[in-house]
Order: C-alpha cells, then structure tokens, then sequence
C-alpha cells in the first residue's frame, strides 16, 4: 500500500486517493479467487496480461461483450446491500458471449463513486469474483473512479468487460437451423437485470415503502420483495459449455431488456420463426406480481422481462433428449417452450 501517496487540495475536493489503495488491499483476497493459469500480472498494473492457451482450438476468434447493470443499482442503494450486484455485472456480459460459444478468460470491472468507501467498493468487487468464479474468467484489471459532484456521495454505477475465446468452426451462427427444431427454456433465477426502470415505477421505489420491501411475502416463498428483486443474474457458462462439447446447438439467444420478442429472434435467421409455447414457460411468482400490481399487459411483460426464462437454446430434434439430460447433470432444470417454424416472423407466443 502507497503510504506517501496524498494530496490535501485533492482531498479538499471531494478525492481521497488514500480510500482507493484502501480499496484495492481489501479486494485483493477476492481477485485471487478468480486467479486462472493464463493470468500473468496483478490488480495494480497499467494493464492486465493474460496468456492464451490454445491447445485443442484450431482457429481462435476472440469475443468480447460489455454491458452494465442499470438501474437495478437503484435497488442496491435503497436496501444498502452491495455483495451480489457485481455478479449482474458479470452475468450479463459473460451470458451473451456465450450466445456464439465462447468460453470466457478475462474480465476488467468500472466503478465509478460519488465518494469512495472502501469496504463498499470491496463489497462490489468480492459480487464481481464471485461470478468470475462461477463462469470460469479471471478479473485481471479494473477502475475506480471517484467522481464527486457527478455522482451522489452513496451512488455509484458499475459496468464491466469480457473477453472470450471460441473455435472458428464451432461459432454458433444459425446456419444450420430448420423448421422443426427444439426451442428449450433455462430457468431464470429472477428478474434479472433488465426491466428495473419499469420495475421500479410499478412498486413506487422513488418513494419506497421501506416495510414491504423487506418484509417476508407469502406469494414469494417467504422471501421478500427487495431479496427477490435483487437475486443476482444467473450465470450458465459451465453448463452450456459441457453442452457444447456433445451437442451440436443450433442457436442461443440470452433474454435480456426487450424480453422475448427482442432475444429470442436474434438467434434465429430469415425465413424462420420460434412458436413459443406460453402455457409451457414457468413463469416465476416475480413477474406476476409485477404484472398485477403495475397492470401490465401480457404482450409488454413478455416484451420486457425474461418470465423466468434467462436464456433458449435451440437444438435438432433428435438432440433434444441428450440436450436435456447433459443440461441436467450440469445442474440445470431445462424443459421444452416451443419450436422453430417456417414464418417470416420472428418469434410468435401462443
């Protein structure tokens, strides 16, 4: 730790460079969680080196995804709970690389702070190595950024980077897909991290009921409605990956913002179409809470939130039962919504 290394007139300004070496000792512990055989520097460099295994991969293409957590921060800031928000980070960027079948290696967090309490930002990150861990890529680097009188003193917003690595002829690009193919639903652990803006209208969190929020909720299990919503975004790298290696799928669409109508179809090329099954979607008790207490219509929920469906794969037909129980072992509940149809639309839920 730099203990030279201060400036009054800075400090004086709102920036305390002492508070981010403090944060920096603090996350260490959990950045050596995500530690990789291809990791080659440590948190603290201008840049973070990785070395690329490429045994067993003829062509490399790399595949990069970024993307935030939005205004699910909102949430976390009202219930004062920081630890999981880091794992919608990396969720949501690892989930979408592994749409073309890549396998994460590295990943590079931002946080940017109206002020910059150290134990907070070790809580942020410690959420940010926990899905690490869990889809396999190591933190190799990352910013924080104190930025007073841009950001609130107990606001901040956190965004993060990934990079992957895939086969060139094992890119899933929907080349092979056809009418009669099996659309197949994984499970969703929540909301997510989409659709928070409508969420947040719905139960009045600008002026929250403090009470309900955290109150047990029989309609949710017990659990209440601030953990519910905060139930960090699912991560499924490990078990599509194990699928991948016996399964040839034919597409993977992750269900993010704009919900069905908008995911499904970006997996799905011209002339082809997904009838999704709606009887057959396990909607989780979340969305029809969100539905009723914001009387929102079917055709929007669908639209906007992932109705406990985080991510669909399409397979052959006769791929369908191996599909299901290499899922299974993987720790996976998968279960059939639909097909593909000859169609010029994209996507049709009936």
């Amino acid at each position: 730790m730099n203990t030279k290394s201060r400036s009054d007139s800075y400090a004086a300004a709102g920036v305390d460079i002492t508070a981010g070496y403090r944060a920096v000792e603090l996350m260490k512990s959990h950045i050596a969680r995500t530690v990789t055989p291809g990791v080659m520097s440590a948190i603290g460099g201008f840049g973070g080196l990785f070395e690329l295994d490429l045994e067993g991969i003829n062509k490399p293409v790399l595949v990069s995804g970024t993307d935030g957590v939005g205004t699910k921060l909102k949430l976390a800031f009202l219930l004062d709970k920081h630890d999981t928000i880091g794992i919608d980070c990396v969720a949501m960027c690892v989930n979408d690389v592994l749409c073309v079948g890549a396998k994460p290696l590295f990943f590079l967090d931002y946080i940017a702070c109206g002020k910059n309490v150290p134990e907070r930002i070790e809580q942020i990150v410690a959420g940010v190595c926990e899905g690490c861990v869990q889809s396999g890529a190591a933190l190799i680097g990352g910013e924080t950024a104190e930025m007073p009188g841009f950001y609130p003193e107990d606001e901040y917003d956190l965004a993060g980077y990934v990079t992957g690595v895939v086969d060139k002829d094992a890119i899933i690009d929907n080349n092979r897909m056809a009418a009669g193919d099996v659309v197949i639903a994984l499970p969703s652990s929540g909301v997510h991290s989409n659709g928070f803006s409508l969420v947040r209208k719905v139960f009045n969190l600008a002026k929250p009921d403090m009470k309900a929020l955290v109150a047990p909720n029989t309609r949710l299990g017990g659990r209440s409605l601030g953990d519910a919503l905060l139930e960090p975004t699912k991560i499924y790298v490990k078990p599509v990956l194990a699928l991948l290696e016996q399964v040839k799928v034919k597409g993977i669409s992750h269900i993010t913002g704009g919900g069905f109508y908008e995911n499904i179809p970006r997996s799905i090329p011209d002339g082809l179409g997904a009838r999704i099954e709606k009887k057959a979607v396990r909607v989780l008790p979340i969305f029809d809470m969100i539905q009723e207490v914001g009387a929102i219509s079917e055709h929007d929920m669908f639209n906007t939130f992932n109705m406990g469906v985080g991510m669909s794969i399409i397979v052959a037909p006769e791929d369908v039962e191996k599909t299901l129980e290499v899922l299974r072992e993987n720790g996976e509940d998968p279960y059939i919504i639909g097909q593909i149809v000859s169609s010029d639309e994209k996507i049709e839920i009936i």
